[in-house]
């Protein structure tokens, strides 16, 4: 089911200032409408550069180009929750609140298998998830870009994005400032290798299957290459192309936020399929390479979390428990490898 862009929201910080003003507030109550009834929105003048973008993209082709042997120097643990270092094709494969081993394995040996590759970074201050960087001699000047880029990912996640949120659900714009200080997030590099067009279509291979994300919240940067389709919130099943915008941030609710709002914020599905066959492409046509770049945004793991003030009342009971971030992260994650 094809769209255009306008079936997504957007959303526009260029008056956000420093969230004070009546134009922050009505930003914010945009971005709840969006996460409200779509779970997904563009984003414009986010104050993350272009040219900066552009760079890691550039950063990650590079990496993703280099031998196997080179990138296998910085292997992602074998522990799920551990998202750091390189992950080869057909090693991460999505699951939809699966937890049990049997049902995880088909899942990953099964019809429409991930074929993508990844790389995972964070913070360089982290304590319990140390970044796994290839050698420096291997990729002279990644890791100093890489660090930058996230580093300016957060800056707009602290700044701007987390209080318009809050400013959007009627609370103090430093509400979820104080659940979001040990800078544990997650910024990971994907490639969709390029293969026959037939492959594909067979089901041999996928490019990454429906599911939602785990924790607070998403950034996206999409290449020019598309392919990301969204769950349609009117009608399940059904899912619509979200096309790359030049100039655009696609920002997405997680579904521990989903919780932590009693459900008030959509989590919604979304998943990478192939562009279709072209007119005029012949049996033997080639599926171009995809790269995307995604920054996960989670709570604190040491913070309990439980329903958000507003998001319950005599007409709408709270549907979840009090949880530690870490514990709700830690079952999601573990369910993937």
């Amino acid at each position: 089911m094809a769209i255009n862009r306008e079936s997504l929201p957007t959303v526009n910080f260029v008056d956000f200032g420093d969230g004070t003003s009546k134009s922050a507030l009505y930003i914010g109550k945009k971005l709840f409408e969006a996460c409200r009834d779509v779970g997904f929105a563009y984003l414009i003048n986010t104050g993350i550069p272009q040219g900066q973008i552009d760079g890691m993209f550039d950063w990650s082709a590079k990496l993703f180009a280099l031998p196997i042997e080179t990138k296998l120097k910085a292997p992602h643990p074998p522990e799920g929750w551990k998202h750091r270092g390189y992950s080869g094709i057909g090693r991460e494969q999505v699951s939809q609140l699966v937890f049990d081993p049997d049902e995880l394995r088909a899942i990953r040996t099964g019809k429409f298998p991930d074929f993508k590759e990844s790389f995972d970074l964070g913070s360089k201050d982290s304590q319990t998830l140390p970044n796994n960087w290839i050698p420096d001699e291997d990729l002279p000047g990644f890791q100093t870009y890489a660090t930058n880029f996230y580093n300016t990912c957060r800056e707009f996640q602290l700044s701007i994005l987390l209080p318009a949120l809050a400013l959007g659900l009627d609370l103090p714009k430093d509400f979820f400032l104080g659940y979001h200080e040990a800078n544990e997030n997650q910024l990971r590099l994907l490639h969709y290798p390029g293969a026959p067009t037939s492959v594909f279509e067979s089901g041999e291979r996928g490019r990454i299957g429906a599911h939602t994300d785990f924790g607070t919240g998403t950034l996206l940067f999409q290449d020019d290459c598309g392919g990301l389709e969204v769950e349609t919130p009117s009608q399940p099943g059904v899912f619509m192309h979200v096309p790359p915008v030049p100039g655009t941030v696609l920002f997405n609710i997680g579904d521990f936020l989903m919780r932590w709002s009693n459900d008030t914020l959509k989590s919604t599905l979304h998943r990478v399929r192939a562009p279709p066959r072209r007119d005029g492409q012949g049996d033997d046509g080639e599926t171009k390479e995809r790269f995307s770049i995604a920054y996960f945004m989670g709570a604190d793991k040491e913070k309990t979390i439980e329903c958000l003030p507003g998001c319950s009342g005599p007409d709408k009971s709270k549907k979840y428990e009090p949880i530690k971030a870490g514990e709700y992260i830690n079952m999601r994650l573990n369910a993937t490898y």
